[in-house]
């Protein structure tokens, strides 16, 4: 993992010419793996394409299954569920990247409205906490959701 320290970049962050975006990578935020001790937490339930677990998720957009049927440029509806919590998340995505060898949709939410931005949010935090291997206060888990991608 890389730290910045000081405003000085340590040997393993990219420089400005090397930068994620250069490569087509588009994690500016920090995503999370969608499991909890191992197994799916998350679900979406996509228009005509039915549920399937999520590979990870962050407050900008999530990754499935290419499997799921998607392609690249896609718009389409969801419903974002998570284990053991009967709140439900409704949007609007678009697939911005399909990896074979990974068998891999990136998704990014193009209409997620302030009630369900909110929800997206606290569940994050609830993920961070209860898979964080060290005590984290929510203000802690916040800055982890909301800070950029350490990976």
């Amino acid at each position: 993992m890389s730290v910045v320290q000081s405003g000085v970049p340590s040997p393993a962050q990219p420089s400005a010419g090397e930068s994620g975006e250069d490569s087509g990578e588009r994690r500016r935020i920090q995503r999370f793996l969608a499991l909890r001790r191992g197994e799916p937490c998350f679900w979406v339930d996509i228009d005509g394409l039915g549920r399937r677990a999520l590979r990870d998720i962050s407050v900008e957009g999530f990754s499935v299954g290419a499997e799921a049927g998607l392609v690249e440029g896609a718009l389409f509806g969801f419903v974002l569920h998570r284990e053991g919590v009967p709140d439900l998340i409704r949007g609007r995505a678009q697939v911005v990247n399909c990896i074979a060898a990974t068998a891999q949709a990136g998704c990014r939410f193009v209409a997620l409205e302030g009630e369900d931005r909110e929800r997206l949010h606290d569940w994050l935090i609830a993920l961070v906490i209860m898979n964080a291997s060290v005590r984290i206060t929510e203000k802690d888990a916040a800055a982890i959701v909301d800070g950029p991608s350490l990976i």
